[in-house]
């Protein structure tokens, strides 16, 4: 049947999909626009199951913190080009899918896919990223998340221009005053900064695991006895290779940004005394770890 323009126009207002296959999807409906709004989504279910066999590495990498900053998620969402990830369509989506770990509280991004999703609950969270995949033609897929709720604390995010870089901190403040206050807000934001730049492993010497200070220690007294240093001195050249490995894996004992003189720990102690507790972060770069398709991954 002949189909007219006006009625492909409003379903491709309604869906966002190509006018191509808006027409032949009203079309086989015979000019039913409910009918073909579920052609479509058919149709972009076998689209996204194909697409979803190709490379996936450019993306966002997008914080949310709630309002009153007791909640915040980090979360990676990946497409196949840098052009899609910068797109509004894109872009909405990563922040629906943000707020969507803030409230559906999911344990994983299985999980996430699974919830009703809170901007039209009658779809699923994988209906809504099927449509988006079949709009703008890519796979998508959400990488991973990590979500802060904290009753005593504060949740803080920072994202690197570009969007590759995102850190999520959680944080307290024992001055019920300071807590509130913009000061102590930059003094946390600065904190987040410092973990994008300088790549802390852990928050302090006591969140250094047993197994990773027995891994170094074995890795450094290697390194000093190929060297043919002498045996008694081996132990106090391994200790001093170990404080610098804290002082490069440790967000407290590192060179603050702002002024490398002094580390973290000594910055805090100058601003805030030891009213200042981080107590945990996440860092994200977009597609750590990733290989794209018929390149080799740095």
């Amino acid at each position: 049947m002949a189909v007219s323009p006006k009625l492909v126009q409003e379903l491709r207002e309604k869906t966002g999909v190509g006018m191509m296959d808006c027409k032949r999807a009203l079309e086989e409906s015979g000019g039913n626009l409910d009918e073909a709004v579920k052609v479509l989504r058919k149709k972009g279910v076998a689209t996204a199951e194909k697409k979803a066999m190709r490379a996936a590495s450019e993306g966002l990498v997008f914080a949310h913190v709630a309002g009153n900053a007791k909640v915040g998620v980090l979360i990676e969402v990946n497409c196949e080009t840098d052009f899609v990830a910068k797109t509004d369509d894109f872009q909405s989506l990563v922040a629906g899918l943000a707020r969507q770990v803030e409230e559906g509280a999911p344990s994983s991004p299985e999980a996430l896919l699974e919830q009703p999703f809170h901007a039209d609950t009658a779809q699923k969270v994988k209906d809504a990223i099927v449509a988006k995949v079949a709009k703008l033609g890519e796979n998508i897929q959400v990488r991973r998340f990590d979500r802060y709720q904290t009753a005593e604390g504060t949740v803080a995010a920072y994202i690197h221009p570009g969007s590759k870089i995102g850190v999520l901190m959680e944080a307290s403040c024992s001055d019920a005053g300071m807590a509130k206050s913009e000061e102590y807000s930059q003094i946390v934001k600065d904190l987040c900064m410092q973990v994008a730049a300088s790549v802390p492993k852990f928050v302090g010497r006591d969140q250094v695991t047993p197994e990773v200070l027995a891994g170094e220690r074995e890795i450094y007294r290697a390194q000093v006895l190929a060297q043919g240093k002498p045996a008694n001195i081996v132990d106090k050249i391994v200790e001093g290779k170990m404080n610098k490995f804290y002082e490069e894996s440790c967000l407290l004992e590192q060179p603050f940004i702002k002024d490398p003189s002094v580390s973290v720990q000594k910055h805090l102690a100058s601003v805030a005394g030891d009213k200042i507790r981080v107590k945990r972060f996440s860092r994200y770069v977009l597609g750590e770890g990733l290989k794209p398709s018929g390149c080799d991954a740095p």
